[in-house]
């Protein structure tokens, strides 16, 4: 196959890649700073010489985005929505002319879609959607990605959940913050954190590429939440320090002006559950925390 991978640079990006050249596939990477031979460039909001790569492809996969982890004063809120929109818009411009279309397209989304919740479980057809900040730019996401309906043309919204892996992501702040002796709980401890293994995440992509018939927005995350309290204690065992200092509100709220994040991230409960990739038979080779960390 051949798979176009915009904004491919990333972690998530690398670990695709990665796992698709594995598999004998051709891979090109759309990113604004080309350094390779399969990268070319695209500034994720105008057409240009990029969009020919579009033809004959099988898959497009769009992982464009700012990143949230970011204080969210108005100038980066704007750049949050404006990287997931235009970026969105021109990729659907550049589908609009192509003369032989990708059969997929596989677009980012966010299980922060889901409102808060420690005790509701969030599937694709009874999960509670909000409205804040964070929630209302996946709606305009999703929105826009699926406002035009392309005959030929498969999409798929990933809901995804936080990614661990080693080389990237949560996982090795997680990590670090623990082995400092600071991995106690997060706020109250309660609220409840979804996440998927980076191998699973590859392979539930690939999974919804080879079955034809999966479309529309998809959960993308593990079949087990476990609640902050928990995660952190599973972590803080396998790493074998004794304890951690938790992290009331008050203390997260001034650490996160410091390193110029914010405690949504950190506090919000994704209580998310992929039934759809386990109605059509999806296998997760980690599912549970326990069995994640002791691959990580």
């Amino acid at each position: 196959m051949k798979i176009i991978i915009t904004a491919g640079t990333g972690f998530l990006g690398k670990n695709l890649e990665h796992y698709f050249i594995n598999k004998n596939h051709k891979v090109k990477i759309l990113t604004r700073n080309p350094k390779r031979e399969n990268e070319i460039f695209w500034d994720a909001k105008t057409l240009g010489n990029w969009k020919t790569e579009l033809e004959n492809a099988d898959v497009l996969i769009n992982l464009a985005g700012k990143s949230v982890d970011c204080r969210y004063n108005e100038k980066n809120k704007k750049e949050i929505y404006d990287s997931r929109i235009y970026s969105t818009k021109v990729l659907q411009q550049a589908i609009d002319e192509c003369q032989n279309l990708p059969k997929i397209w596989l677009n980012a989304s966010s299980a922060t879609i889901y409102t808060h919740s420690e005790i509701h479980l969030n599937t694709e057809k009874n999960g509670i959607i909000g409205d804040d900040f964070s929630m209302n730019i996946c709606k305009s996401w999703e929105k826009e990605f699926f406002k035009v309906e392309n005959q030929n043309i498969r999409k798929v919204a990933l809901r995804t959940s936080i990614v661990l892996g080693k080389n990237g992501g949560a996982f090795p702040k997680f990590k670090q913050i623990s082995k400092l002796g600071l991995g106690g709980k997060q706020g109250r401890g309660n609220q409840m954190m979804s996440w998927i293994h980076i191998d699973d995440f590859c392979e539930a992509v690939n999974f919804i590429i080879e079955n034809e018939y999966l479309k529309g927005s998809i959960n993308i995350t593990a079949p087990k939440p476990l609640s902050n309290i928990e995660m952190m204690k599973q972590l803080r065992k396998k790493i074998k320090i004794p304890f951690g200092i938790p992290s009331p509100v008050w203390l997260l709220e001034i650490a996160a002006i410091f390193i110029k994040t914010e405690t949504e991230l950190m506090l919000k409960s994704r209580n998310v559950y992929p039934e759809i990739l386990l109605e059509n038979g999806f296998q997760f080779q980690y599912n549970n925390f326990e069995k994640a960390l002791d691959k990580l």
